[in-house]
């Protein structure tokens, strides 16, 4: 479902109560799981400002991994405790014929993480990110999950961390290929669960690349498909895998933090005390599920399914995270 039309675009718009003329769509680099559209809406009225819009579909007519109501549910929450998010049109629906997916404010910045840890635009915003991104992803774990029906775990009496590490173990078994470095981290995560906690909304995808940033620091944050309750450390750790760094190694938060800075930012802002061993682990986690993902995408490219040269350039990838994850776990 590449292929849009601003027609029916602009109908689609008309009928949530956004009349006017579609200008400028055009599809943005990036997201392999899916689409994203870039578009001005030119009010019907004379006077009227361009709307600068954003609409999020997904490439096939396949379940999402989250409901896309309670995605949109989801983001008002968070933006009503204090969390930037772009605000949320509507949900896109049959009678829109134009897929599922909803359509959400645009806002501008930069989302590339090459350039926002390393081009001049951005030198006054680097030394800023880890406290923000920190203080954030406090805000993020304080919203009231329970109000949010809909979200996976939220409903499992089992530990999140058990359930996580027993699902990616059976994809591993369905990807049937031999990857040791994987087993042998699959089985270093069940000798060091961490301690079930109180759980929290947990972002899911929370790290460098799903923030939008200004010369200020981060204005937004996208992409919460993959929310659901958990434990809050899975969301620090997830942000200090090393291929979420991009080559800024010395600075394991996102490229442009310590440890000790993300987690002080975090705790300062009302976050839970960070246990660092909980961090560790889903570090590790986060690593050996990066790794079994680069493996499906492939997956779905040497099959046929997919043709993305991305998808297959991702599964190269996944022996970085073998690599990464023997670090880990030894250190």
């Amino acid at each position: 479902m590449a292929r849009l039309d601003p027609g029916d675009l602009a109908r689609a718009c008309a009928r949530h109560g956004l009349a006017g003329v579609v200008e400028d769509l055009r599809r943005l680099t990036g997201g392999a799981s899916r689409e994203t559209w870039s578009f001005d809406l030119v009010p019907a009225a004379h006077g009227r400002p361009r709307v600068p819009l954003v609409l999020r579909r997904d490439p096939t007519s396949a379940a999402a991994v989250l409901d896309r109501d309670v995605e949109c549910r989801l983001i008002e929450a968070a933006g009503a405790a204090g969390v930037p998010v772009p605000k949320v049109s509507f949900v896109l629906d049959e009678d829109d014929r134009i897929g599922t997916g909803f359509v959400m404010e645009r806002v501008e910045g930069e989302t590339i993480p090459r350039k926002i840890l390393r081009d001049d635009a951005f030198a006054s915003a680097r030394p800023l990110l880890c406290a923000q991104a920190g203080s954030i992803l406090a805000a993020i774990h304080s919203v009231d999950w329970r109000a949010i029906s809909g979200l996976a775990l939220a409903d499992s009496d089992d530990d999140p961390a058990s359930v996580q590490v027993r699902q990616y173990r059976g994809i591993l078994d369905v990807v049937g290929e031999a990857h040791p470095a994987f087993e042998l981290g699959l089985r270093w995560l069940d000798d060091h669960l961490p301690r079930a906690g109180a759980r929290t909304l947990v972002h899911g995808d929370y790290r460098n690349g799903n923030l939008i940033v200004g010369p200020e620091g981060i204005r937004a944050v996208l992409d919460w498909e993959l929310a659901h309750a958990g434990d809050p450390m899975e969301d620090l750790g997830w942000m200090c895998v090393r291929s979420w760094r991009f080559g800024a190694d010395d600075r394991p938060a996102g490229g442009f933090g310590t440890y000790d800075e993300l987690f002080a930012a975090y705790e300062d802002a009302g976050g839970r005390a960070v246990d660092p061993e909980s961090v560790r682990f889903w570090e590790a986690f986060g690593t050996l599920k990066w790794g079994i993902l680069c493996l499906v995408q492939a997956l779905s490219f040497r099959s046929g399914a997919n043709s993305s040269v991305e998808l297959a350039a991702l599964g190269r990838r996944a022996c970085e995270m073998e690599y990464d994850l023997l670090a880990l776990i030894d250190r």
